[in-house]
């Protein structure tokens, strides 16, 4: 016999029916009756617990349809959302500066424990940029290397045309650096980003994508910073040599050459145990790094006691020249030797020719040096004829005016860019000494032509170079001070140069 009710708990009563009279088949028909009853309120309660749990612990919003994950994700009573695909919507918007509540559905029961997967597929997910350095090839354009570094036609079409406004591709070198970005999306297109060209260690140019998808020119330049060097040295053999041995950069050396030749005859002037000092630009990145060389601003000679000294100044018309310590410029119309350190093997006249073996009138003068020494312009002009000549083997003719022009014959090569209708500026290196023609040992042979006659280069009279006065030669002397005091304040960097 049962009582009129039985307890669950504390909170919960379920009533049955009174039963007056119990068989041996009742008793288990009442029990199956009672599990299910207790089954059923168990049930219920369990559901009323969670619902409690979640009421502390995550308050509903206030609108009673919402519950939020982490800071930035919030999920809405919707049946199906692609979590990956909202994730990475929400990480844009954050890093635009737009990022807000985003509600996603409740039937994401599982999403609070699957954030980390979630994060990993929106990371794979996302587009990765790719940056490749290719350099130009002999016979490329840019173009060409653009495409064969992976860019599409259309794209690098783009690209080049905005360039074009800060840099002309014709002028594009061989061996000149390109730096391409991409972007590579999840199916493996490649995006062109950016074409860069570092074309000085202080200019680059670049065309850039923007976000409607055009692209626009840029042009950067970085701050260099000068310092001057100073540098001497003892010369026992040519100025050439011993400025290579004193780690004087080539540049600087041709430059102190060039300035000199209008004076110095290197083959006769300089002996064994004479000087140099040169006092020139160098340039440094942020980072402290040397990355090239100016102009030289003071050189110096002492040639058997003999002090020559030419000092580097620009005048009121923006020209700039080489003034002895008078202001007289070292400039001439023609240098006196085209060949640093060359030897005087055969003077202009009659002579017996080495080859033919009788006599015949040598119409130049021959320099005798190593080969692959460099030649250089004894004036500014334009080349008339660059190539083979016969018996005078690889030949320059340079017109400086309508009375002069020089020659220069039996060279080894010609310099890069030396072809005919080409302007050349006085000490520019044109070619190299070699014995090509008819020749019997490296040399070069010079010839300078006056009114269509061949003369003696070493018995011609030039006039002087120009001779500061009154404002200009105070402008002179003033700027003369100041390199004297920088030479007095810079150490050099001392090696004799003759060991």
């Amino acid at each position: 016999m049962l009582k009129n009710g039985i307890k669950f708990g504390r909170s919960a009563k379920i009533r049955v029916p009174e039963v007056i009279s119990l068989g041996p088949l009742g008793r288990p028909a009442l029990r199956r009756r009672l599990n299910a009853r207790f089954m059923a309120a168990g049930s219920a309660f369990l559901v009323a617990g969670v619902f409690l749990l979640v009421a502390l612990v995550q308050p509903l919003s206030p609108a009673g349809t919402e519950r939020r994950l982490g800071p930035s994700v919030a999920l809405a009573e919707t049946p199906k959302v692609d979590v990956a695909a909202v994730l990475v919507e929400e990480r844009a918007a954050a890093e635009t500066g737009t990022a807000g509540s985003r509600t996603l559905g409740a039937a994401e029961e599982d999403v609070a424990g699957r954030e980390f997967e979630v994060a990993a597929l929106s990371e794979a997910a996302r587009p990765t940029l790719v940056r490749r350095s290719v350099t130009v090839k002999k016979g490329g354009t840019l173009m060409k290397t653009l495409i064969d570094a992976g860019t599409d036609r259309r794209q690098a079409d783009q690209a080049i045309a905005a360039l074009q406004k800060v840099f002309d591709p014709r002028r594009l070198q061989v061996g000149q650096e390109i730096l391409i970005t991409l972007q590579r999306t999840e199916s493996g297109e490649e995006r062109l980003l950016s074409v860069t060209l570092p074309l000085s260690a202080e200019r680059e140019v670049a065309a850039v994508r923007t976000e409607d998808g055009t692209f626009v020119s840029d042009e950067i330049s970085r701050p260099l910073r000068r310092e001057l060097v100073r540098v001497e040295g003892e010369i026992n053999d040519t100025l050439f040599l011993a400025t290579g041995r004193a780690g004087v950069p080539l540049q600087i050396a041709m430059e102190a050459i060039r300035i000199f030749s209008w004076e110095i005859d290197f083959q006769r002037d300089i002996q064994k145990g004479d000087r140099f000092e040169f006092l020139f630009e160098r340039f440094f990145s942020e980072s402290g790094e040397a990355v090239k060389d100016g102009n030289v601003v003071f050189a110096s000679l002492l040639l058997s006691g003999k002090d020559l000294r030419l000092y580097r100044h620009t005048l009121d018309d923006g020209s700039t020249e080489y003034f002895d310590p008078s202001g007289q410029s070292a400039r001439r119309a023609l240098l006196k030797t085209p060949v640093d350190g060359a030897r005087l093997s055969s003077g202009f006249g009659r002579r017996k020719h080495p080859i033919l073996g009788y006599t015949k009138m040598h119409r130049g003068v021959d320099f005798a040096a190593p080969r692959g020494t460099p030649i250089m312009a004894a004036g500014d002009g334009v080349i008339e004829y660059a190539g083979r000549n016969g018996a005078y083997g690889i030949y320059i003719r340079v017109r400086h005016n309508g009375t002069y022009k020089t020659a220069y014959a039996h060279m080894q090569r010609l310099a890069k860019g030396v072809r005919p209708g080409v302007r050349v500026k006085q000490g520019q290196v044109i070619g190299y000494v070699g014995s090509t023609g008819r020749s019997t040992g490296p040399h070069a042979h010079y010839e300078v032509i006056k009114g269509g006659k061949q003369i003696n280069p070493m018995k011609m009279r030039l006039p002087t170079g120009e001779v500061l006065a009154s404002g200009a030669l105070d402008q002179f002397m003033e700027r003369r001070g100041e390199i004297d005091s920088l030479l007095a304040d810079t150490p050099a960097l001392y090696q004799t140069a003759g060991n």
